[in-house]
């Protein structure tokens, strides 16, 4: 990876987005220094695709209660019974 190191910068002669993020302390004084170091990002990895040898993966993707997965955990999560006591019937 390569660098770029600037030692001994006026505060002044930086980009003002620059200056912005070094807070207003240091872009007070103007007659002050830094070094800056300008690196190269690294290159983010190409996504990989998934693959998986597991027999278990996928065991449910023919079921077709599951069709409608958000009704499916509607009914799921649904209380068994109501507020007056009596038992909630489920379609």
């Amino acid at each position: 990876m390569n660098a770029v190191v600037i030692e001994h910068v006026p505060v002044a002669e930086l980009p003002q987005a620059w200056r912005d993020k070094l807070g207003d302390g240091l872009v007070d004084a103007l007659y002050a220094r830094v070094t800056v170091r300008i690196e190269e990002e690294p290159a983010s990895a190409p996504a990989e695709e998934f693959v998986t040898d597991d027999p278990a993966f996928g065991i449910w993707r023919d079921r077709d209660d599951l069709a409608d997965v958000q009704a499916y955990i509607r009914r799921v999560r649904a209380p068994r019974f109501n507020r007056d006591g009596s038992r909630n019937e489920l379609p």
